[in-house]
């Protein structure tokens, strides 16, 4: 499963970004080998519709779940539309909030 996180920069050990929509960047990680490819979030100086233009980048990396801080109502619809799970609240380092939410999953 592909899940992805926003972040302030482009490595496990960066920080999860408060915000989905404006991230700096995303970190897909493969749950199953903790590999992961780094996204820079073209939506981040979006004046308007941010929030679903990240969405859709997500789903089209291929990404099943989200892990963030918070989510805009715009992107929160967009993210339900794609079928993406959502996970708010998230903090601490992306391995971080990656590995507690499979310790949660089990």
């Amino acid at each position: 499963m592909k899940i992805a996180v926003s972040s302030t920069g482009g490595s496990l050990n960066a920080q999860v970004s408060p915000n989905f929509g404006r991230c700096a960047y995303f970190v897909i990680v493969d749950s199953e080998t903790m590999k992961f490819e780094i996204m820079q979030n073209p939506a981040e100086g979006m004046l308007g519709g941010a929030g679903p233009e990240a969405a859709r980048q997500i789903k089209e990396r291929g990404c099943s779940v989200v892990i963030t801080g918070q989510v805009g109502p715009n992107a929160e619809v967009a993210l339900k539309q794609y079928g993406i799970e959502i996970v708010r609240g998230a903090s601490g380092t992306v391995r971080e909030a990656v590995e507690n939410y499979l310790k949660g999953r089990k």
